[in-house]
This record gives C-alpha cells, structure tokens and sequence, in this order.
C-alpha cells in the first residue's frame, strides 16, 4: 500500500459518521492529500514528506475532530480559512521533512509560509464580519501558528544553528510546564504586544528561509526574534505568577504565546 492510498484511508476515517462537520474534515484532508500529489508531481516530493504530511494530516485533523464534533455541527467560515491554512502548514511540514535545498524547493516553501501567514489575518477578519469566532476556532488558530513556527525554525535551524530551535519550541514548553504548575493555565489577558511579537516570529523565520539575506544579517533578525519571544513569554510567566498568587484557586486557563 502506498502513502497515498494510507493517506486516502485516514481521509475516509477522519469523516466517517460525524455529519456535516465530518464530512468537511474529510474533505479537508482529501484536498491536503491533492496538495501533497501536487507537490510530488512539481518538486518530486518523496517518502519522508508524503509520510510527515500524511502523519500531520492524521493528527490534526483527528485532534480537531474530537475537539469539535461535540460542540458544533460545521466549521464555518472563520474556521474554514483555518483550514485551508492548516493545509499549508502542512506542504510547508512535509517539504521541510523531505529535505529542502536552494531552488524550486525552497521558492515554494517560501511561498506556501507566506499564504499562510497572510491568511492568519483573514481568518479573524472574517470571524468577525461573520460573527464566528469560538474557542475552539481561536485554539484552531493558535494551534496552526504555532506548528507553522515550529517547522520553519527547524528548517532554519539547519542552516543558522539549533538555536533557532527555541522559538519553535518555546511554547510547546510552556505547554508542557503548565502540566506541573496550574498557574500557568491561567487566563491572560488581552495583549496587542503579545500578538506583534508572535506574528513577528513566522514572518522573519519566512524571510530567513527564503535565503534574501546575508548569513549574519539573518542570524541578527532571527536573534532579535528569539530574544523578542522570550520577553513575551517571561512578561506573561510574571503576570501569571503574580495573578496566581493572588487568586491561588485558579484552574483554568488560556495558554500563552
């Protein structure tokens, strides 16, 4: 059996009796599976990124689907651009696993980030034209952003150090620490600071992938962001800190980043 035909199954799997909401995710990964065939027949995608993205594909849109099918019955419009960014995400993921070298490859990766993070704005514009904005869209979002981030600083991280590393991992870190101290699920609030930074972090890990700049000019910007990032999340450790010591009962929360 091939990937594409295990990629066929988790599509037919992913949509199998959860309505209409089941049925848009299995759509969703039929159209990811006809990205990664574009892929194989624009830039030869081999096994390790048909295999990355099919096991991308399985894990988020399953994620998604236990998230979801309790709570609401179709994605909606916000969450269906999510969606069609996830898609990217995902070509993005299964190029950098297969291997990227300067060329074609690498244009296309660039250009697939860059949809993506364009779309990152439309999709909350659009939950707000249409009034469709939810917790699970907004964690949808986050989750998106953040995998993206994840991807591109391992793919420049092969070119400028693991170092580069910390800026996709950072979150992931925070997340797991919020395991073993409950005060960092504690809500934040709002910060246009915050979201600057973030946003920050695809849009320079994109230019350093896109090979524009100079070894050492790329290693001064992505720096900057890394140091950016690591202020925003120690700012936000602090106010949790302080806010959970001055309301030690909170268990809930929002998570950071």
């Amino acid at each position: 059996m091939d990937a594409s035909t295990i990629g066929g199954a988790v599509a037919t799997r992913i949509g199998r009796g959860a309505g209409l909401f089941g049925t848009e995710l299995a759509a969703g990964a039929a159209a990811q599976l006809a990205l990664l065939a574009s892929l194989t027949a624009g830039v030869d995608l081999g096994p390790r990124g048909w295999l990355a993205g099919i096991a991308y594909t399985a894990g988020l849109w399953t994620a998604l689907a236990v998230a979801g099918r309790r709570s609401i019955r179709a994605l909606g419009p916000a969450n269906r651009v999510t969606l069609g960014r996830a898609m990217l995400v995902g070509c993005v993921t299964a190029l950098v696993a297969d291997g990227v070298s300067a060329g074609t490859r690498t244009a296309v990766l660039v250009a697939l980030a860059t949809c993506a993070l364009i779309l990152d704005a439309v999709d909350g514009h659009v939950a707000r034209r249409t009034a469709s904005a939810s917790p699970l869209g907004a964690r949808f979002d986050m989750e998106v952003d953040a995998f993206l981030i994840l991807v591109l600083s391992v793919f420049v991280a092969m070119s400028l150090g693991a170092w580069v590393l910390a800026i996709g991992a950072m979150r992931y870190v925070f997340v797991a620490a919020a395991w073993f101290l409950p005060w960092l699920r504690a809500p934040l609030p709002p910060s246009f600071a915050r979201k600057t930074v973030a946003a920050l972090q695809g849009t320079i890990l994109t230019i350093a992938s896109a090979g524009i700049v100079a070894r050492l000019g790329a290693i001064a910007v992505v720096l900057v962001a890394l140091v950016l990032l690591t202020w925003s999340f120690g700012r936000d450790i602090a106010w949790l800190r302080r806010s959970g010591r001055a309301n030690p009962g909170t268990e809930r929360a929002e998570l950071a980043g």
